[in-house]
C-alpha cells in the first residue's frame, strides 16, 4: 500500500468519525478526541510493520463502510441460529454495535451486579475508572480507532464476592443486508475480589452480498482471587473482516481462562494481551482456527509475567485448507522480578492442502533465573498411522480424515466449561471441516 493510498483511506475514517460525532453523544469526549488524534498520527499498519508482516489490511480499507444509525431491523428469528441452548443465559444482543433491548434478556441478577450496555453506564464510577486504561491505543491504530468511536458495547461489573452462575452471552450481529457496515464494539468487564463469572462473546454477520467490518476491543480486569472465563467465537462469512483486541489485567490469586475460536471471515486478526500483575495468578489461553478458501486468520498473543509465582498455559491449534493462510505469533515475557514462573506455549497446525500456508512464531523473552518455560510449534499433515488404522477398520478415507480433524479440534473445545456453547460449536466445527474435504 503506497502512502498516498493509505492517506486516502485514513481520511475516509476520519471523515466518518466527524459525521458520527455530530449524530451521537460520545462516551467520553476527551478520550474520544485523544484517540482520534492518535489514530490520525498512527495511520493504518502495513506489511512493513513487523507485527503485521503477514496480514495485509488493504482489502479492508478499499471498502466504504456505513456507520449504523441505531435503527433496529433484527427480529427474533434472525438471531435464533446464534443463541445458546440448554442452560438459561443472560443475553445481550447488539445490533450493528447498539444494544437491542427488545431481543436481550437481562433479569434476576445477583445483588450489586451490573450487566448492561456501555452507553447506559457511561457515568458509572467503575466505567470512568477503567474504560480506556488498559488497551494500548498509543501503539495500536485499530485500538485507537475503536476508542475514538466508543459509543456502546457491554459493561459487566461484579462487586466483591459476587457470583454469576448463569452464562453471560454477548451476541454481536453485524447486519449488512442493505449496505456495507462497520461496527466498533467495546466491552468492559470488571470482576472484583472473590467474584466469578463466565462470558460467551460471539460475533456473526447477516448478509453476504455487502462487506462488513468489525473492529472490537475488550478490557477485562480480574480482581484478587477472582475467576473469569471468557470465550470469543467468531463465525462470519467470506465477505467480512474482523479485527479484535482483548486486554486483560490480573490481580493476585486470580484465574483467567480464555478461548478464541475463529470459524470464518475473509481477514481475521485476534490480538490478546494478558498481564499477570500480581503473585499467584493463573492464565489458560486456548485458540482454534479453521480456514478454507482464501481466508486469513492471524493470532497474536502476549502473556506478560510481571510478578512471581504465576503460571500460564497456552495451546493454539489450526486446521487450514484451500488457499488459506494462518499466522500465530505468541510471546511470553517474563520480567526480572517474576521468579518461580511457569509458562508453557504450544502451537499445532494441520495443512489440508498443498496451497495452504502457516506462519508460526512462538517466542520466550525471559529475564528471571528461576523459571520453567517451554514453547513449541508444529505444522504438517494428518497422522498417517492414525489414518491407516482407521481405514483398516473399514472407514473411508474422507470420513477418516474428517474424524481425525474433528478430534484435533476437540482438544481445544473440551477446555470450554460452558456446555451450551460447546454443544453449539461442535456441529459448526464438524460442518466446516467436512466442507473443507
Amino acid at each position: 500500500m503506497n502512502p498516498a493510498y493509505q492517506h486516502t483511506d485514513k481520511e475516509k475514517f476520519l471523515n466518518s468519525y466527524g459525521a458520527f460525532a455530530s449524530r451521537h453523544e460520545l462516551m467520553d469526549s476527551p478520550l474520544n478526541t485523544l484517540a482520534i488524534r492518535k489514530f490520525e498520527e498512527l495511520g493504518f499498519p502495513t506489511t512493513k510493520h513487523e507485527e503485521w508482516k503477514y496480514t495485509n489490511v488493504s482489502p479492508i480499507l478499499k471498502n466504504r463502510f456505513a456507520l449504523s444509525t441505531g435503527k433496529s431491523r433484527l427480529k427474533r428469528e434472525d438471531i435464533l441460529p446464534f443463541l445458546l441452548t440448554g442452560k438459561d443465559s443472560i443475553l445481550l444482543v447488539f445490533e450493528n454495535g447498539f444494544l437491542n433491548r427488545e431481543l436481550s434478556l437481562i433479569e434476576n441478577l445477583p445483588q450489586g451486579v451490573i450487566i448492561d450496555s456501555l452507553a447506559s453506564s457511561r457515568n458509572h464510577d467503575v466505567v470512568k475508572q477503567h474504560l480506556g486504561k488498559y488497551a494500548p491505543m498509543k501503539q495500536e491504530s485499530f485500538v485507537a480507532l475503536n476508542t475514538a468511536f466508543i459509543f456502546d458495547g457491554a459493561f459487566i461489573y461484579l462487586p466483591v464476592n459476587a457470583v454469576v452462575e448463569r452464562p453471560i452471552h454477548l451476541l454481536y450481529v453485524n447486519d449488512s443486508r442493505e449496505e456495507a457496515t462497520v461496527v466498533y464494539p467495546r466491552n468492559l468487564v470488571v470482576a472484583e475480589k472473590n467474584s466469578s463469572l463466565k462470558i460467551a462473546c460471539t460475533y456473526h454477520t447477516i448478509g453476504n452480498i455487502n462487506s462488513a467490518f468489525t473492529n472490537s476491543v475488550s478490557e477485562i480486569v480480574t480482581g484478587a482471587n477472582a475467576n473469569v472465563e471468557f470465550v470469543k467465537v467468531q463465525t462470519e462469512n467470506d465477505n467480512t473482516y474482523h479485527i479484535s483486541h482483548t486486554e486483560v489485567m490480573q490481580e493476585r490469586d486470580s484465574v483467567f481462562n480464555i478461548s478464541t475460536i475463529t470459524l470464518g471471515g475473509n481477514i481475521v486478526r485476534n490480538n490478546l494481551h494478558i498481564v499477570l500483575n500480581d503473585v499467584n495468578c493463573t492464565s489458560h489461553l486456548y485458540g482454534l482456527y479453521i480456514t478454507d478458501g482464501n481466508e486469513l486468520v492471524d493470532n497474536h498473543t502476549l502473556v506478560d509475567h510481571a510478578k512471581p509465582n504465576c503460571e500460564s498455559n497456552e495451546l493454539y491449534k489450526g486446521v487450514l485448507g484451500g488457499k488459506s493462510s494462518g499466522v500465530f505469533n505468541g510471546k511470553v515475557f517474563v520480567r526480572q522480578d517474576a521468579q518461580k514462573t511457569n509458562a508453557y506455549q504450544s502451537n499445532k497446525n494441520i495443512l489440508l492442502s498443498d496451497e495452504a500456508t502457516m506462519n508460526t512464531k512462538p517466542q520466550l523473552e525471559i529475564f528471571a533465573d528461576d523459571v520453567k518455560c517451554s514453547h513449541g510449534a508444529t505444522t504438517g499433515q494428518l497422522d498417517s498411522e492414525a489414518l491407516f488404522y482407521l481405514r483398516s477398520r473399514g472407514i473411508g478415507e474422507k470420513e477418516a480424515k474428517a474424524f481425525l480433524n474433528i478430534a484435533f479440534a476437540a482438544d481445544v473445545i473440551k477446555n470450554i466449561s460452558l456446555e451450551p456453547l460447546r454443544d453449539r460449536l461442535m456441529p459448526l466445527i464438524e460442518r466446516k471441516l467436512k466442507q473443507g474435504d
